[in-house]
């Protein structure tokens, strides 16, 4: 008897677990499906050309969800960080207080880091200088993942 009540204590302990470290394990790979979509699409039709027709190029939230489609017009030169006195202030544990500058030059976006800690990330490759943005380039400012849009 003692022994039926060993096992049965050890079920209620063990299904549990087992039923967290798989719903850990479905958010993960969610996650991982969802990023390598985004890196699976196709280029923008004409990277190369540098003149743009029709409206100028903004920045469109994918991560975090609760900002997911949001959109941020840049007219003049912005500052993104979790700083109140930044343009563009997010709460993020790896943004910097002053994280990265974007600007509008007559149609043309660019972005450049001022010295954050995590860097700034431009498809997957960490932005040294002033880095030119084209239509469907994503960028990474800490936790924060946007896509380039017009």
């Amino acid at each position: 008897m003692i022994h039926l009540e060993a096992s049965t204590n050890y079920a209620a302990i063990v299904r549990p677990i087992q039923i967290l470290v798989m719903a850990v394990a479905l958010i993960f790979f969610a996650r991982i499906i969802r990023v390598a979509s985004l890196e699976a699409r196709p280029a923008d039709l004409v990277r190369g050309s540098r003149r743009r027709r029709g409206g100028n190029l903004a920045l469109e939230f994918i991560e975090p969800a609760e900002r997911v489609r949001e959109r941020v017009e840049i007219s003049n030169p912005i500052t993104v960080g979790r700083s109140p006195a930044c343009d563009l202030s997010v709460q993020d544990t790896y943004i910097s207080s002053r994280h990265a500058r974007l600007v509008n030059d007559a149609g043309e976006l660019s972005i450049e880091d001022l010295g954050s800690t995590n860097g700034t990330y431009v498809n997957q490759e960490m932005v040294k200088g002033r880095v030119q943005l084209e239509r469907g380039d994503i960028v990474q400012v800490g936790g924060v993942i946007f896509e380039v849009v017009r």
